[in-house]
């Protein structure tokens, strides 16, 4: 058996925000379902998008830093029962992909923006089902409580942020899309299974800051 020799500083809230502030907007570049899907390029990003944004929470946690994320409720008109970050559309009262990011956080689990230090903001991630995304990353001071809003999340629950910065536990799926082959990253961990559009940012937050 091979042991894991990376060292568990790596892995917490603090070092996470030493990466983190080094990824500032804007970008000069999109990333998002096209990169692993190529030969989709121009029909992803042909087709008219929605601006949207999501808070990435890293929580401090004495035992290691980990990752808030919510799982959809199944009566969800997009996305249903798919797990997810906190976040949704860019208001035109929004005075930036930050400020839609903690709003709708706050709206989803009720996680103030009190606790809440943001870091930084990675590329916007373009989706196949017409949204570009700005990923606002942020660490959250333990003591929270969390007031979920059943119209639109069923739990909230964290994953070790050590789990999912470790490339072993990354997966790449394929299904059928539009008579083509389409491929998306996907990362189970115990009875949940994180695929799609959050692995697919999980994965460029792994490739952009611990890789």
């Amino acid at each position: 058996m091979t042991m894991d020799t990376r060292p568990v500083e790596n892995f917490t809230a603090e070092d996470f925000r030493r990466r983190a502030v080094h990824e500032q907007a804007p970008h000069g570049v999109e990333l998002g379902d096209h990169t692993l899907n190529p030969g989709l390029k121009d029909l992803i990003l042909g087709q008219k998008l929605r601006d949207a944004a999501v808070l990435v929470p890293v929580v401090d946690r004495p035992q290691g830093a980990t990752l808030l994320l919510t799982r959809r409720t199944d009566t969800m008109r997009n996305h249903s029962g798919q797990i997810a970050f906190p976040g949704g559309r860019i208001d035109p009262d929004d005075g930036s992909p930050e400020d839609a990011a903690l709003r709708e956080t706050d709206e989803e689990i009720g996680l103030k923006r009190g606790f809440i230090n943001l870091a930084g903001r990675m590329p916007d991630y373009v989706t196949g089902s017409g949204y570009r995304i700005a990923p606002v990353l942020a660490t959250v001071r333990p003591g929270f409580s969390l007031t979920i809003n059943p119209d639109e999340v069923d739990e909230a629950f964290e994953v070790p942020l050590e789990f999912l910065m470790d490339p072993a536990n990354h997966r790449r799926d394929s299904r059928i899309w539009q008579d083509r082959e389409r491929f998306f990253h996907t990362m189970p961990y115990g009875e949940r299974y994180i695929w799609g559009i959050t692995a697919g940012m999980i994965h460029m937050l792994y490739e952009r800051l611990y890789a």
